[in-house]
């Protein structure tokens, strides 16, 4: 089965998820598009749709969102998936249902928060003192769930 893996990331833990996922459903099977480079690409060619980005200030990217309200009917006519990358696991739920429409997460073999990561590395300085403020995060630090990731697979293989 075709597959479209669509993503955006601010600092590399989505598109790292991204290919994680598409290293389980087989290199063969999958394409990747991200929402920031990708710009040219048709998803009426891929059976199965993969959706996913990542929360910063309690919303998910702006490219995501838009593409899942652009595309909704596109996407109802296909297998999907949607994931999330989320570090706080207490307001994960409440994220993932404000990051995706009702009736794409309704239609969506599988619905995961898949972990996050904070990367210092990454940041500007207003993200590094926000983080530490709001979450009193002072170094990098990563909470991917593997095994969250192997469950969204094997969900969407059923």
């Amino acid at each position: 089965m075709r597959t479209a893996i669509i993503y955006s990331t601010s600092h590399g833990t989505t598109q790292k998820v991204a290919e994680e996922i598409k290293s389980l459903l087989g290199d063969e099977k999958a394409q990747l598009f991200n929402l920031k480079k990708d710009k040219n690409f048709d998803i009426t060619e891929y059976e199965q749709v993969i959706l996913g980005g990542s929360i910063h200030a309690g919303r998910i990217q702006k490219r995501i969102k838009d593409f899942s309200e652009k595309h909704t009917q596109e996407l109802l006519e296909r297998k999907l998936g949607l994931f999330l990358c989320c570090m706080f696991e207490e307001k994960a739920e409440e994220q993932f249902n404000n990051a995706y429409p009702e009736i794409l997460r309704n239609h969506a073999g599988s619905n995961k928060v898949l972990g996050g990561e904070l990367l210092f590395e990454k940041m500007n300085f207003f993200e590094k003192a926000m983080v530490k403020k709001i979450a009193g995060v002072h170094e990098s630090v990563s909470k991917v769930d593997e095994k969250k990731i192997i469950e969204f697979v094997n969900e969407l293989n059923q």
